[in-house]
């Protein structure tokens, strides 16, 4: 009867801590995402005004200074998640929602070593691209950014990370706050991904500032060749901004800029 009784108490008591396991994870504050999203992007994006929980819960995705200063929204529109109670047994079912940012919402399922992105596309902010340094900084481009996925598949290996997929960046109708040429022209830039490495090409949609090149993004190493020129009758109107992109040098008869990245 007495190992009856503590079994019994046992069991109440494990119950009890069970239910209050549960209640504190059906519970999560969605403050949670935030930590989680400052941790896995090195503190360069944040997560402002905060709301819901960590399952069902939405924010504004932004840049902070500090750790005590406000967070910028770094993309419009407010992101909306749905998390699947799935993950606690290390199942990935996550769906991302934002009209403003995003062509259509976007799953991400899988588990902690493999999981795939459904396609979408992203309106990514201009003026953010003066933070890559230079010549971007200088330039001070202006223009619509968007950015698409296929096919995105990412693999985990202990420390590794590997992906396969296509990524595009779209640049459409770009300006530069030192040419009175608007627009430049709208380019495409296209990413093959496989293990951990891309294949990248750059071609010119529209100009009249023309752009082509190839490179490869390689252990987190961007490396990139490729040239620059004005269409013709437009030389003069841009000499002077295709000069701060590069040195000059004869490809056949033509004069262009040698766009290298090493």
């Amino acid at each position: 009867m007495a190992l009856k009784s503590i079994s019994e108490k046992m069991a109440w008591v494990a119950g009890g801590f069970l239910s209050l396991v549960l209640t504190v994870l059906c519970f999560l504050p969605a403050s949670w995402m935030g930590v989680l999203i400052e941790r896995q992007t090195e503190g360069r994006l944040s997560l402002g005004d905060v709301q819901g929980s960590f399952w069902n819960g939405s924010a504004f995705v932004g840049v902070a200074a500090g750790v005590n200063d406000p967070v910028t929204p770094l993309f419009p529109g407010r992101f909306s998640w749905k998390i699947s109670p799935l993950i606690l047994l290390a199942q990935l079912d996550l769906e991302l929602q934002n009209a403003q940012a995003l062509s259509v919402p976007f799953k991400i399922t899988g588990n902690f070593s493999e999981w795939h992105v459904s396609p979408a596309a992203i309106v990514l902010p201009t003026e953010r691209l003066e933070g890559l340094g230079a010549p971007l900084n200088t330039l001070g481009p202006s223009g619509n950014l968007h950015l698409s996925w296929n096919n995105l598949q990412f693999t985990r290996e202990g420390a590794q990370l590997s992906w396969q997929g296509q990524l595009q960046l779209d640049l459409s109708e770009m300006a530069s706050r030192l040419s009175p040429v608007r627009p430049l022209g709208s380019y495409k830039m296209s990413f093959d991904l496989h293990g951990n490495s891309a294949d990248v090409n750059l071609v010119t949609q529209t100009g009249p500032m023309m752009l082509t090149g190839t490179g490869a993004l390689n252990g987190g190493r961007f490396q990139f060749s490729g040239k620059a020129w004005a269409q013709e009758g437009q030389e003069t109107k841009l000499a002077n901004l295709l000069n701060l992109l590069g040195q000059r040098r004869k490809d056949g008869d033509k004069d262009v800029i040698a766009l290298e990245f090493k």
